[in-house]
């Protein structure tokens, strides 16, 4: 059976895959509403990540070291630019003073929405970029094959890692109360802005309200739409594969919950994550802009994007460091 017949069978295992984890996750985490401590998180943000890993092993072993690199190079890419999105997240939070205990399940639905969007994001953006391919032409005795789609997203990515790397203060000035989740929340109900306990919905004098609740997991869902722009863009520079930029993408989501309660709790200890960002993002613009006569090999992406994100954690740890000792 080759790598496309197989993709039927791999989606529908896949699929049951995930709607287990999701439903583990579901039952572990809202037992009961309680506060994630920095080792509640860390012990499970592990466990997501090894998930993560396991399943490139399988990648490696059925379809090869090509489809591995290309599997991890987009799972490192989506779950640190993810990180990006869980700073936001923190702000969108500490905004709306949403109760510690309650944060967990604003995320998992979340995470819920994160998923189908990008399916539709994925599978149709494969498609357009299929379609939107110029006849190849020779200059200079170099071949070019321009693509309109990743030429576009190429120079957007550029734009966006500078717009990240100038802009590293603003989000802490951030307002969300012109959010499009919040307008949309408005609009379909009434909205008591109070949060009762861990409802989305209550019942005030015989008339249904939304809680303040159900506003901030609309503001969550369109928040990650919107860095769904620059996440989703940056993986089809690695991978034209759906199956590999799919199973990718979800196993880097799935544990975010976790993870932001870890980096919620260390909030201060990655000052240089976000320059690194900016450089991801550059790199796979460029990446993207030169795919019309050169290729990346996949091993080199990963090895790039990974010296980054170590670089950066390396910085942000030392400067913290300094700054205790200074205190």
């Amino acid at each position: 059976m080759n790598y496309f017949q197989e993709e039927g069978y791999i989606l529908i295992s896949f699929a049951l895959v995930i709607f287990g984890l999701l439903a583990f996750d579901l039952y572990i985490f809202n037992k009961e509403a309680h506060k994630v401590s920095t080792r509640e998180a860390l012990n499970w943000s592990i466990v997501w990540i090894g998930l993560g890993l396991i399943f490139g092993g399988y990648v490696y072993l059925d379809f090869g070291i090509e489809k591995a690199t290309q599997y991890y190079s987009a799972f490192l890419i989506e779950k640190a630019l993810s990180v990006d999105n869980l700073f936001v997240f923190i702000l969108v939070f500490r905004y709306f003073k949403v109760p510690s205990k309650y944060q967990h399940k604003v995320l998992f639905y979340g995470i819920l929405g994160a998923i189908v969007l990008r399916a539709i994001f994925i599978f149709s953006g494969i498609t357009l970029i299929n379609m939107t391919y110029l006849p190849e032409f020779e200059f200079y005795g170099r071949i070019f094959r321009f693509n309109i789609i990743l030429t576009l997203f190429g120079i957007f990515l550029l734009f966006a890692g500078y717009k990240s790397w100038k802009n590293e203060d603003e989000d802490e000035k951030q307002d969300f109360s012109d959010s499009l989740g919040i307008k949309l929340i408005h609009r379909l109900f009434r909205v008591d802005p109070k949060y009762h306990g861990g409802k989305f919905f209550i019942s005030i004098d015989g008339k249904r309200f939304a809680t303040q609740l159900l506003v901030v997991v609309a503001v969550v869902e369109f928040t990650d739409l919107l860095f769904a722009v620059d996440s989703i863009p940056a993986i089809f520079a690695i991978s034209q594969d759906p199956i590999i930029l799919y199973t990718s993408n979800i196993f880097a989501i799935l544990g975010l919950r976790a993870l932001y309660f870890l980096l919620a709790n260390s909030f201060e200890m990655f000052h240089y994550l976000q320059h690194g960002l900016s450089f991801i993002l550059g790199f796979i613009g460029l990446k993207m802009i030169l795919s019309a006569t050169y290729h990346f090999p996949s091993p080199l992406s990963l090895l790039i994007v990974f010296s980054i994100l170590v670089l950066s954690i390396v910085l942000s740890w030392k400067r913290f460091k300094e700054q205790r000792i200074n205190s």
